[in-house]
């Protein structure tokens, strides 16, 4: 599986941004899709999560109310809304998907978003 992160940039606080994941590959092995950032001297954190099979999300008490993860299956491509932008949201986010019974994880290249106060 491959997955590349488009859409990231530099936004203003209270902004809104949205990122997108185009997976290629092996695609119908994908059990989990999700975003994870990471701030500089940060650990990485997830984001959100979208399961294929019935389409839960999971998010971070962090980012609830003001993102919104989906996926469209048609395109194997997963997106991220994010409004309501924070300096403290300002991270590198990374696409991941985890496949065939979550043995194998897999990561984008990661995108750079960055919100000024």
């Amino acid at each position: 599986v491959q997955l590349v992160e488009s859409g990231g940039g530099l936004v203003q606080a209270g902004g809104s941004l949205r990122l997108s994941c185009a997976a290629s590959g092996s695609t119908f092995s994908i059990d989990v899709m999700g975003w994870y950032r990471q701030a500089p001297g940060k650990q990485r954190e997830l984001v959100a999560n979208i399961f294929t099979s019935g389409g839960s999300t999971n998010y971070a008490d962090s980012v609830k109310g003001r993102f919104t993860i989906s996926r469209d299956n048609a395109k194997n491509t997963m997106y991220l809304q994010m409004n309501s932008l924070k300096p403290e949201d300002t991270a590198v986010y990374y696409c991941n998907a985890r496949a065939a019974g979550y043995r194998y994880a897999y990561w984008g290249q990661g995108t750079q978003v960055t919100v000024s106060s």
